[in-house]
């Protein structure tokens, strides 16, 4: 049970430090260096059997009694009570606490506040880079101590709420005319802002496209090379065209006899005279004897003659041939 009770009063006794190191870290106000300022206490009705008593860190800075000042000097409070303090220095920051005690020593108001110091914000100055490669315009403003500073932007006298870093780039295709840019630092006690610039970029060109000489030459050597094959391959392709179709016309003129040689048709007289023991016997509608009326008399003569002839040899027996003999050769004497 004393254990459980010791190790509640350390956490306890821990959390007491750390929200009374978390209050020191807390700035009620905030001051430059060289600045003036005024604490804002109120007491009305502060009379002169009042006691009003100022602390820094502990240390009374200024004490009133009987509407006499002992300490510190009459013009640094007004009339409810309130501390002015001038010429600020980074000694003045810390704890402050303005008490009023009543004529029988009870306390009638308290009040406490801390102050931190900062350094004014200098003056930026606004540079500017074109960057053709990316078709932009690239901005920086430039301070002393950037850290903990607030930026704003400009951009022909319209603030561009949506920027608040320290550099800011725009498209090139965005900037109309001239446009000119301001940037602004600020901090919690001072604000400067930088002069108009109006940055000199131009659009991005195409790149163009350069050749050495050398490539030139080059580059022709190779169309006129390839010209050339060309036209190689086009004689070529022609000649062997030219040579199909004369080989295709030869043939067509060596069929062309044997077409002709084949008639068109078979003449009846020559059926008639060569009949073949397939082919059916010829049908005459004529009377017989008619087909010689149109026969020229020579002509009927020589078929008489070739039909005795061929009657005769039927009757005789076709004649041997007989073997030679030599005759015996007599001795040349």
């Amino acid at each position: 049970m004393a254990c459980f009770v010791a190790t509640l009063g350390v956490i306890i006794l821990s959390g007491f430090i750390n929200l009374t190191a978390a209050n020191k870290d807390t700035c009620d106000f905030h001051a430059a260096f060289g600045q003036s300022l005024t604490l804002p206490f109120v007491y009305e009705g502060l009379a002169n059997s009042h006691v009003l008593r100022w602390t820094h860190n502990a240390t009374i800075i200024l004490y009133k009694q009987q509407g006499k000042v002992s300490v510190g000097k009459s013009e640094d409070i007004t009339t409810t009570g309130s501390l002015l303090l001038k010429n600020l220095q980074f000694s003045s920051a810390g704890a402050y606490q303005g008490t009023v005690l009543n004529p029988n020593g009870t306390l009638a108001k308290t009040w406490t506040g801390r102050l931190c110091m900062m350094d004014k914000v200098s003056k930026p100055q606004l540079s500017y880079i074109c960057d053709p490669k990316s078709g932009a315009v690239n901005l920086n403003c430039l301070v002393a101590k950037p850290q903990g500073l607030v930026f704003s932007w400009t951009l022909n006298e319209k603030t561009l709420t949506s920027e608040t870093r320290q550099t800011l780039s725009i498209s090139l295709a965005q900037l109309k005319g001239e446009s000119s840019f301001t940037c602004t630092a600020a901090n919690k006690v001072s604000k400067e802002k930088s002069d108009n610039v109006r940055p000199a970029c131009k659009s991005p060109v195409p790149p163009s496209i350069c050749f050495t000489s050398k490539a030139v030459v080059a580059v022709l050597a190779g169309g006129a090379g390839l010209i050339l094959l060309l036209l190689i391959i086009i004689i070529v392709l022609c000649c062997c065209n030219i040579r199909i179709k004369t080989q295709i016309r030869r043939r067509e003129m060596r069929m062309l006899p044997l077409n002709k040689r084949e008639p068109d048709f078979i003449n009846p007289e020559y059926e008639t005279m060569h009949q073949t023991e397939d082919s059916p016997p010829l049908r005459h509608n004529s009377p017989p004897g008619s087909c010689y009326e149109n026969v020229s008399q020579p002509e009927a003569q020589t078929e008489n003659r070739s039909l005795q002839l061929s009657t005769a040899a039927e009757g005789q027996p076709s004649p041997v041939p007989k073997p030679r003999t030599k005759s015996p050769q007599t001795a040349n004497i």
